[in-house]
């Protein structure tokens, strides 16, 4: 630490003293009372960081004179205190670990000089998937395929947690990844020893997974990085950023009655999308932060990605300290959260002084009412009372083309015992079709609710709605109600504290008379992997070309992701959720149409048995307490016997095998130990012309793979047989199984073909409709780059790091599009594919680009030009020209992009230490 401003300090706390860089002593030098808390956290860590080169005093004083209002155009280092990972992207980035060891040992350098610096904890929670329902044996199964499918990764992975100092794994079977962070993993002010001393400085963390957001409910700052900037903040690279503009979100007022936490969140997140935050943080502050518990801040810090922010924080306050003290931590961690807080000014109290900020958003909890989001996008929210048309809306040209087949239903509605779907007299187009299934016959039509899953980290770790959707199975069950026979209903708790309470509650046992029986411990249906549904169910979709829906309380619910048979997905409060599945349509008004007919004879409404907010906050006094924390973590890294029965290799490197799930990288074959020079493109195809909002789900290979796609094909030449392919996200440490998936997305739209749906494009030269691996793979053949050109919003979703890698290996050199989503457009320069971007006014379309042409990105300059002139040539011979603006944004990430990727240049570094 330089310590140019002189800020050294120490405090003392349960008599032990530590050491800190001080923001009150800076603040005798600049005003720093309106700081916003989010950039107190990042000065500070400037301030410890500060070393002349990476950081020097230059950028301190930038943040310190922060201007609210400028656009972000200085560039500062940041280094987070840990990094989280999830199995999906986590595998991944341990695999590229591995393979760095190998690749730095070819350029000289030594084995262990790979190994996390900063702490690296993985959650395994993204593996297990829903095959087994409806019964108290689900889990067990679950849980028993889980392991059969994944034992070559947790193999692996076990050998990560011997081989890699600073690297821990939470076995499967414990809880989300996000979830053991908030309740487990989650210091808030972190401790570490330095040349003899004890520092103090705010946690801060990276996490392989975008709603890593999650954490920034309780005053941590964090956010969603790809998986190679993950590996790179590991191996002690500070990450370059702009200094962020600040949105101030203000809460007034107090939520009504019989709303909850994900109608907040759902509202925040339409007005947030509404008024662009893309690359912005956001800070939540005001008198309303008195009445949201801490678990409704984490369901809204947890969703900033679906409002585009890459942070939505609040501040350290009483509330942080109760939920710390709740959730077992010690009094002395307590204590020093609280004294460190205080002594910087971050603090949160009503005399807090409020900040300046760049904008200002103010909502009045009161005005929030009952909501979902859907049927394809977490900020398009519905009523309650508006997802009857809101589905009639969607349906329609879902339908549209669809020829009629079964005629009308009203010959066998409430056949076998069993309801039929909304108003049978007026089905839509082609009136349904008759299932039988488990002895019930019964008719399954467009809005059928076909998956109804308590699900996601966004709401899983929240007492309120999960006890709140306990208490309304309760009030259901008692009047003779449970989920209609087409719904697969399930129950994923977000941890096993979730599960101890629901049972000291006898709320589990109320939930599993309704249906919902707990599956296993992940993101299961919200990422999905929500499993087969009932060859029945399947069926009658296939025969019907009908048009059906989930609802489930995630926090995505974009095209193809929940299930490849569900073409509308809504996002709901847990309660809503097990309505929905009572109701088992979204053809009906819950605020108006009865749910169904209870034992009585009369009908049920959904205010029949919605608890009160009165219910809910009773409940959860007596049901929660610090010693079922301390109990569910007190072995967390140790694992079962299950887990530790999986043997694993030994050895600082990795002895690769022919396995299908994890594979040494090309990335550093035939790497030289000097980088070389960023050329400009010529005669590039177009692998595929795409409109707006093409998300991470669409371009990374991610749920099912089919026996007929590339990836599919691949397997079973390598003696897999279909039912043993798992997920794409359980092959992510294969690029093999990876890059013949990317793009593969059954709702992706090629421009190039008129909006043909899936994986396809036209390689040019032929004429020939392919794959986009295999045309991929000629024009590799042909040795003929490549480039994506797309509307906006370009990778908006997770933070999906093979989004950019598979790009990279079917070969294309540069994206252009009219915008991109932070994340993504990151990646793909920490993976040597250059970011482009219309000029403001200009698409493919408004330019007359077909994807058809050839194209020649010229005037990069060595990366150093801010914008290239593109020429693209028809099949005529005829050019457009035009200009694009060129995304390496620091000079941070130029170096980066002139090593072909981060992690060349960190080997780079590294080889060049040890033979220096």
């Amino acid at each position: 630490m330089k310590d140019s401003f002189s800020v050294r300090d120490s405090l003392e706390t349960d008599g032990k003293r530590y050491a800190f860089a001080s923001l009150t002593k800076l603040g005798q030098r600049f005003d720093l009372k309106q700081l916003p808390y989010s950039l107190k956290i990042l000065l500070e860590n400037l301030l410890r960081h500060e070393d002349g080169v990476n950081v020097t005093a230059k950028e301190i004083e930038a943040v310190a004179n922060w201007n609210a209002k400028a656009e972000p155009d200085t560039e500062i280092s940041f280094m987070p205190a840990r990094v989280v990972l999830q199995d999906f992207t986590g595998v991944p980035c341990v695999v590229d670990l591995a393979a760095m060891r190998d690749a730095v040992v070819k350029l000289g350098g030594d084995a262990t000089q790979i190994n996390p610096l900063a702490p690296a904890e993985l959650v395994i929670d993204h593996s297990v998937q829903v095959d087994a329902y409806g019964s108290s044996s689900a889990l067990e199964k679950n849980v028993e395929i889980e392991f059969e499918r994944n034992q070559e990764r947790y193999s692996f992975l076990r050998w990560g947690q011997k081989a890699f100092n600073n690297f821990k794994v939470v076995p499967p079977r414990t809880g989300i990844v996000h979830q053991v962070n908030l309740e487990h993993l989650a210091r808030v002010v972190f401790t570490a020893d330095k040349d003899g001393e004890s520092w103090a400085y705010p946690d801060t963390v990276f996490g392989t997974d975008s709603h890593t957001t999650m954490i920034n409910g309780i005053g941590v700052l964090g956010w969603g990085v790809g998986g190679i900037e993950a590996e790179a903040a590991m191996l002690g690279q500070p990450s370059s950023m702009l200094i962020p503009q600040v949105v101030g979100f203000k809460l007034s007022g107090k939520l009504p009655e019989g709303v909850t936490a994900t109608d907040l969140v759902l509202t925040v997140t339409q007005m947030l999308r509404k008024l662009g935050v893309v690359g912005k943080f956001v800070e939540f502050f005001g008198d309303g932060l008195k009445h949201l518990p801490l678990a409704d801040r984490a369901t809204i810090a947890n969703m900033a990605p679906e409002y585009g922010a890459t942070c939505g924080i609040f501040p350290i306050d009483q509330e942080a300290l109760n939920y710390m003290r709740l959730s077992g931590r010690s009094a002395e961690q307590i204590s020093l959260v609280e004294a460190y807080a205080k002594a910087q000014g971050m603090w949160h109290d009503e005399h807090s002084i409020e900040p300046r900020f760049t904008t200002t958003l103010e909502l009045n909890l009161a005005d929030v009412r009952p909501s979902l989001a859907g049927p394809k996008r977490p900020q398009d929210r519905v009523l309650l009372e508006g997802v009857k048309q809101s589905f009639h809306d969607a349906v329609g040209p879902l339908t549209a083309n669809r020829k009629p087949k079964n005629g009308d239903t009203a010959n066998f509605a409430n056949e076998g015992g069993a309801t039929a779907i909304g108003n049978s007299a007026n089905a839509i187009t082609n009136g349904g079709v008759r299932v039988e299934k488990d002895g019930q016959t019964f008719v399954l039509g467009d809005g059928a609710v076909v998956i109804a899953a308590i699900t996601s980290c966004t709401n899983t770790s929240n007492p309120a709605v999960m006890l709140g959707a306990g208490l309304l199975a309760k009030k259901a069950a008692a009047k003779g109600l449970t989920s209609k026979p087409w719904v697969k209903p399930s129950l994923g708790p977000g941890s096993l504290v979730v599960t101890d309470y629901l049972e000291k509650t006898g709320l589990s046992k109320e939930l599993e008379k309704v249906g919902f029986y707990v599956v296993g411990y992940g993101c299961t249906t919200c990422i999905g992997n929500s499993g087969p549904l009932p060859t029945e169910i399947s069926k009658g979709i296939a025969e019907g070309d009908l048009a059906v829906a989930s609802v489930l309380s995630g926090n995505r619910n974009f095209e193809g992701r929940v299930h490849p048979e569900v073409k509308m997905n809504y996002l709901a409060s847990p309660p809503l959720v097990v309505a929905y599945a009572l109701a088992g349509t979204l053809d009906i008004d819950l605020t108006k149409d009865a749910l169904g007919i209870g034992n009585d004879g009369q009908p049920v409404y959904l205010k029949d048995i919605w608890p009160s907010n009165k219910e809910i906050s009773d409940t959860i006094a007596g049901a929660i307490n610090p010693a079922m924390f301390e109990k569910n973590y007190a072995d967390v890294f140790k694992g079962d016997s299950r887990w530790n029965q999986i043997a694993s290799p030994d050895g600082a490197l990795f002895k690769w095998d022919d396995s299908t799930y994890i594979k040494n990288p090309p990335y550093f074959d035939d790497m030289s130990a000097e980088p070389g020079t960023i050329e400009d493109i010529h005669g590039a195809r177009a692998l595929g012309l795409f409109g707006d909002s093409i998300t991470t789900d669409h371009i990374s290979p991610a749920g099912s793979i089919k026996k007929d796609s590339p990836a599919g094909r691949f397997l079973i030449s390598k003696g897999v047989d279909a039912k043993d392919f798992n997920s794409y996200g359980s092959r992510r440490g294969n690029d093999d199984v990876m890059v013949r998936g990317t793009f593969a997305n059954i709702r992706i739209k090629n421009l190039m073909l008129n909006g043909v749906e899936g994986g396809y494009t036209l390689h040019v030269p032929s004429g020939e409709q392919l794959a986009i691996y295999d045309a991929a793979m000629k024009y590799k053949a042909e040795k003929t780059p490549l480039v994506v050109l797309a509307g906006k919003e370009y990778g908006t979703g997770s933070s999906r790091d093979w989004a950019a890698k598979g790009t990279l290996l079917l070969g294309v050199k540069a994206v252009i599009t009219e915008s991109f989503e932070r994340i993504h457009r990151s990646n793909l320069v920490g993976m040597g594919v250059l970011p482009c971007q219309f000029q403001d006014g200009e698409n493919a379309q408004s330019l007359g680009l077909t994807g058809t042409e050839s194209f020649d990105i010229v005037g990069l300059e060595g990366g150093e030009s801010k914008v290239a002139q593109v020429t693209a040539t028809a099949t005529d011979g005829s050019k457009k020209q035009f200009t694009v603006k060129v995304l390496l944004l620091t000079p941070k990430e130029r170096e980066f992009f002139r090593h072909g990727g981060i992690l060349q240049y960190v080997l780079r570094q590294l080889a060049s230490k040890k033979t220096a």
